[in-house]
């Protein structure tokens, strides 16, 4: 009797040890789960926020970027402007000394001509409307019909050799054709600063704000006769 008791309470006291061990090596686990859960959290949450540090570099780092495409390209069209405005300038120097000089070449040869009124006035006509000009396209227009003027008014030279043999229409012929050929290069100069320029603008990506921001395509400066009228000038001989 009194060992069965004793089984009995070795039985309990055995159940009882192993319902506890039990009970601790799972609260154990729990706790280690509990744990690892928050740590897993915690990584993921700092994975994330690495992510999203990276992500916004890369944005910042490309609006960074872009900004300062916009600001080159736009300083670089301005110059290019810049450059073709003052080209033209140059144009307009030599034809106003164009301008200047035609009625003295105008007057001389009249006192040689006097009856070829029509050449002659055709020459003040055209002169006059190129001075009168308000665009580049309807100078260079107006400079092309003054050119061939010209060349019409040193043909007529061609039949005078008394006009051919005066000193002063031979200066004004030497100072109209130097004129010209600084007039051409100046011409060339703006022509192909022009084409730099209206390239630019239409090159992606600075197509998309060029027109914004108010860069238009520039006209070239063409030459028409005013090219012959140069070379008959130049070959009128004294």
């Amino acid at each position: 009797m009194n060992a069965l008791i004793v089984a009995i309470l070795v039985l309990c006291i055995a159940g009882w040890g192993a319902i506890h061990a039990f009970y601790v090596t799972k609260n154990s686990a729990v706790r280690i789960d509990s744990r690892r859960v928050r740590a897993t959290l915690r990584n993921d949450t700092s994975s994330g926020a690495v992510r999203m540090s990276i992500s916004a570099w890369i944005i910042l780092a490309v609006v960074v970027v872009i900004v300062l495409f916009g600001f080159v390209s736009y300083n670089r069209l301005v110059a290019m402007r810049q450059q073709c405005n003052q080209a033209f300038a140059d144009i307009d120097v030599q034809l106003r000394q164009r301008h200047d000089l035609i009625p003295n070449l105008v007057e001389t040869v009249k006192g040689y001509a006097s009856h070829e009124r029509d050449t002659l006035d055709a020459v003040v006509q055209a002169r006059n409307a190129a001075v009168a000009a308000q665009d580049s396209a309807t100078g260079a227009e107006a400079e092309s019909m003054l050119g061939g003027a010209l060349r019409q008014l040193f043909a007529l030279a061609e039949a005078y050799p008394s006009l051919k043999a005066n000193s002063n229409f031979q200066q004004l012929q030497s100072d109209l054709t130097k004129i010209e050929n600084r007039l051409a290069a100046a011409r060339r100069s703006f022509n192909a600063m022009v084409q730099r320029y209206n390239s630019m603008i239409q090159q992606f990506p600075v197509v998309l704000f060029a027109r914004a921001l108010g860069f238009a395509p520039h006209e070239f400066f063409g030459l028409g006769d005013q090219r012959r009228a140069v070379d008959e000038a130049a070959q009128v001989k004294p």
